[in-house]
Order: C-alpha cells, then sequence, then structure tokens
C-alpha cells in the first residue's frame, strides 16, 4: 500500500486547538492565518468546521478573509481566524 507509510495526525482537540492558537497569536482575539497551524488544507477545513458548528464553542471563532492561503470553512471561504480569551471558560 502506498499510504502505509503515512501518519495522519489526530484531531485536535478545542483546548489543543486554542494552545495552538495562543502560541501563535501574540495576544488571544488577534487575527492569525489558518495556514499557521501547519495542518493539511482537509484537516483544517474540517476541524474549524466541527467547531464552528456548533453554538456553544463558534461565538469564540471570529472568521475573516484577509488575503492568503483561503479554506472553506463551513460554507465560507476565509483566511483567518481569531478566538476570544473567554474561550477559556469552556475548555
Amino acid at each position: 500500500m502506498a499510504d502505509e507509510g503515512v501518519r495522519r495526525a489526530p484531531m485536535m482537540s478545542l483546548q489543543e486547538l486554542y494552545r495552538v492558537y495562543t502560541a501563535i497569536a501574540a495576544k488571544p482575539g488577534e487575527l492569525v492565518p489558518l495556514s499557521a497551524f501547519k495542518l493539511r488544507r482537509e484537516e483544517t477545513e474540517k476541524l474549524f468546521s466541527i467547531f464552528d458548528e456548533d453554538y456553544h464553542i463558534s461565538r469564540f471563532f471570529h472568521f475573516s478573509e484577509a488575503g492568503g492561503e483561503k479554506y472553506f470553512i463551513d460554507g465560507e471561504n476565509v483566511t483567518h481566524v481569531a478566538i476570544d480569551a473567554e474561550i477559556s471558560s469552556i475548555l
């Protein structure tokens, strides 16, 4: 099998995603490129779409299209995300 040697990274938990976000962003609530999460396109789109579809989580996520690599998140083309610090209340 050709893909046998390729390891797939497990999906990230919300807590892990926020940890990565805070390592990238200068401060919570700052826009960061989705490409900065260093996930494959399909993983990025799936992961962020799952969180965006959950009302209790999505209210902390703010997506925008600000130039750069575009991703299709829950039906929209976006390039960046900002995550509110208040998300820590549900982690």
